[in-house]
């Protein structure tokens, strides 16, 4: 068996750490950035705390912040066009998974322009080129998309997310300063966090699954277990294991793939614009469940990994049980609704069936799903 592992370059790890960007700049020679960022951090002053990093070097910038929170075609567009006319060499991405999904677009399409209209670069895309290099710079602890090879873009168009998979597009540089993510709101923390748990744990069962990923994706779940509760009441500890646990987590599923879990988030938040972390925490244990027969021992270790006691003794039904309990309690236990009430419509399940059927994501998947399987989780969970 051959596999593959792409990680950054460098990455920087620990409260104050974004004071590192200025010299990895100086170190490559880059001359100005086109800095992106969506209007709320940039709003709320939390850009600022970069900016203020470049100014103090006298470093120049571009500030972009055209950027919505499902990412679409047109803000990549808009981002190139912007990107071109800045004159600038590099990128520093700052934010959670939109700013970093779009900063990747703008950076692919910079150095491969013939993938212009966006639609082409869904799936494996066949990229010549690096893209402009990024410095990513996280204020959510959760999409770890600062060290994946993978984006996400809605086409408003046709009501459906498509999924970008380039070892192209990964980030030079990651800076993960924990001081970077205190800012976020109790709802924002928890639902970022059950995206990187939904990160961790399908990374652990996908059909691409190996050793290495394996102690990845283990430990990502034991130390994200251990912090979210605490990161969602804005404890220091809480939320420097989540800075950890996330990017761990990164380092595993976007080298092995997901499931369908993202498959039919991607289809949710396409849809009704459904925050992509609230998706993914909403649908985990009832997928998890649905998916238990086809992962051999691997929950025994996910209930483990959670703090489950006595995970040892339990009978395959019992360990697969406690695993899939554990993660509804913790979501609970953070404020993640429920079921998809108020969410969902009847009438678009078929619609989002087949859109999760189309993931990227769904072939990753341990258990091979039918389009009738997938109507039936959208609708168990009404």
């Amino acid at each position: 068996m051959m596999a593959r592992i792409v990680l950054n370059e460098t990455s920087y790890h620990g409260a104050g750490s974004i004071r590192e960007i200025a010299g990895e700049a100086q170190r490559r020679g880059f001359k100005k950035a086109f800095v992106c960022s969506d209007p709320d951090l940039v709003k709320f002053g939390v850009a600022q705390k970069v900016l203020d990093v470049l100014d103090g070097a006298k470093l120049k910038y571009e500030l972009y912040s055209d950027i919505k929170p499902n990412p679409t075609i047109e803000n990549v567009q808009t981002g190139v066009a912007a990107c071109k006319k800045s004159g600038a060499d590099y990128i520093i991405a700052i934010g959670g998974g939109s700013s970093m999904d779009t900063a990747k677009a703008i950076g692919i399409i910079m150095t491969n322009p013939e993938y212009a209209d966006v639609r082409s670069l869904e799936g494996v895309a066949p990229t010549k080129n690096p893209c402009m290099p990024i410095i990513a710079v996280p204020t959510t602890a959760g999409t770890a998309a600062e060290v994946t090879i993978n984006y996400v873009i809605t086409d408003a168009q046709k009501r459906r997310k498509f999924v970008c998979v380039d070892v192209h597009d990964i980030p030079v540089v990651a800076v993960i300063d924990s001081d970077m993510m205190s800012t976020m709101p109790k709802g924002l923390t928890a639902a970022t966090g059950m995206d990187a748990l939904t990160h961790a744990i399908e990374g652990y069962i996908t059909k691409g699954a190996w050793a290495m990923t394996d102690m990845f994706h283990l430990k990502a779940i034991e130390i994200i277990s251990k912090s979210l509760r605490g990161a969602v009441n804005n404890e220091k500890d809480g939320r420097e294991g989540m800075a950890l646990g996330q990017y761990i987590a990164g380092m595993g599923f976007s080298n092995v793939g997901l499931g369908i879990v993202h498959s039919m988030a991607h289809a949710l938040g396409a849809v009704y614009d459904t925050p992509h972390g609230v998706a993914n925490a909403i649908l985990l244990p009832t997928v998890m469940a649905y998916n238990a027969e086809a992962t051999g021992e691997k929950y025994r270790d996910i209930a483990k990994a959670m703090g489950v006691e006595g995970t040892e003794k339990m009978s395959q039904a019992e360990y697969r049980k406690a695993a899939c309990a554990a993660v509804a309690e913790l979501s609970k236990d953070v404020g993640i609704p429920q079921n998809l009430k108020g969410i969902v419509k009847e009438a678009d399940i078929d619609f989002l069936a087949q859109s999760a059927m189309d993931d990227a994501c769904r072939p990753g998947n341990p258990k091979d799903p039918t389009k009738e399987d997938i109507i039936a989780l959208y609708k168990s969970l009404l």
